[in-house]
């Protein structure tokens, strides 16, 4: 898991490449905003978010196991991740922001 990174991923990388091109200027991971969103486009009053399928458990997708080990250790981290992302996302529309979500598969 050491590996996993927690910023700049090929997906963001590839959405923040996209949003340049639309000639969209943005900041990255904004400390001071609630769940330190990976995209912040201030002019527009939105954030971004770059999940992955794995560790924000995408309903129906194939990326979205749970390893075989440790079975409810997964789960328990799994369910703190969503509850604490869910709070992210109700604090950040509680303060005015439109949040967008971007799965990785």
């Amino acid at each position: 898991m050491a590996k996993i990174r927690g910023a700049h991923t090929q997906p963001e990388r590839r959405v923040r490449s996209v949003l340049h091109s639309l000639g969209l200027r943005f900041r990255l991971h904004q400390a001071a905003l609630p769940g330190r969103p990976d995209i912040v486009l201030r002019r527009h009053g939105t954030v971004v978010f770059v999940h992955g399928c794995f560790w924000y458990r995408h309903a129906a997708c194939r990326r979205a196991t749970t390893p075989k080990t440790n079975r409810r250790f997964w789960l328990g981290k799994f369910r703190a991740n969503l509850r604490r992302n869910a709070g992210n996302q109700r604090d950040l529309r509680g303060a005015g922001w439109r949040v967008v979500v971007v799965w990785e598969c």
